[in-house]
């Protein structure tokens, strides 16, 4: 699959089968994960991939809306000890934020749907993830990606508004 095929092929599926998500898939998108850039090579993530129903179902219950049932979930986290210093510290989310957009390209690129549910940087969310995952306080969950077989098949868009683009 060409990237512009699965970035118009990308959406966020919030229906998935029961069917497993099978390691070598799981590992797959780890690998196109940390294939995305970081400031200066910091490389300040932490990924958990949750397939144990117990832990699924505390994630469902972190936020608003979370309450997906997948058969896997990947807990994104910046990683404050890996994160650059001082007033270059935030720039883990944008790491981060390169790192899901990865996983879910590479998803579609495999058959696998996903749904980004933002976590960061709502406070009680957070607090449920890092309780669900026993974190710890250098590890700030950014997002939870639900992840599975879809069950739904949402047609492909081209979202391109040549009016946002200033050519200068």
């Amino acid at each position: 699959m060409e990237v512009s095929e699965a970035l118009q092929k990308r959406r966020s599926i919030r229906k998935y089968t029961d069917e497993p998500v099978s390691h070598e898939d799981l590992d797959y998108l780890m690998h196109c994960a940390m294939s995305g850039p970081s400031a200066v090579n910091r490389r300040p993530w932490d990924f958990y991939v949750v397939t144990d129903p117990m832990i699924l179902a505390k994630l469902r219950q972190a936020g608003r809306y979370t309450d997906i049932h997948a058969p896997c979930a990947i807990v994104v986290c910046g990683s404050l000890s890996r994160a650059l210093p001082m007033q270059l510290s935030e720039y883990w989310i944008q790491d981060c934020s390169a790192a899901t957009e990865n996983i879910l390209i590479g998803a579609v690129s495999i058959g696998l749907g996903t749904v980004w549910c933002g976590i960061y940087p709502q406070k009680n969310p957070m607090k449920k993830v890092a309780e669900a995952l026993n974190l710890t306080n250098k590890q700030i969950p950014l997002n939870i990606i639900f992840t599975g077989h879809p069950d739904q098949t949402p047609e492909s868009r081209d979202q391109y508004e040549e009016k946002r683009i200033h050519w200068l």
